[in-house]
């Protein structure tokens, strides 16, 4: 079966380069050769809200353990907002724990 990049007189495009994971694209000369995250201010950001995310967790979860029937905002929509916020805290702790390993190796003699 042919592939749509495949056709008369093209060869095949290698395995590094077809689909989305592991795709590196041509410079066009426009970015800089060795673009890098602005590390120092994802430090803060993450920083600062990861406890905010993780308070919000624990506040959520709470008022949904110690809300009634007939509560408004019942314990549906407090739950959503506490998984949401728990999600939002695993991700700030992830990006907390790259920064930090990615500053370290930055600053290891090499």
């Amino acid at each position: 079966m042919r592939d749509s990049r495949t056709g008369p007189g093209r060869e095949p495009v290698p395995r590094a380069r077809s689909g989305m994971v592991g795709r590196r694209y041509p410079r066009t000369g426009t970015e800089p050769v060795t673009a890098r995250s602005p590390l120092r201010l994802r430090l803060l950001l993450t920083s600062v809200f990861l406890p905010l995310f993780v308070a919000g967790t624990v506040l959520f979860a709470v008022w949904a353990a110690g809300s009634t029937e007939g509560d408004s905002p019942g314990s549906g929509p407090l739950t959503l907002l506490a998984v949401v916020c728990g999600v939002l805290a695993l991700t700030a702790a992830l990006d907390l724990t790259v920064v930090l390993r990615r500053l370290r190796r930055e600053g290891a003699p090499g």
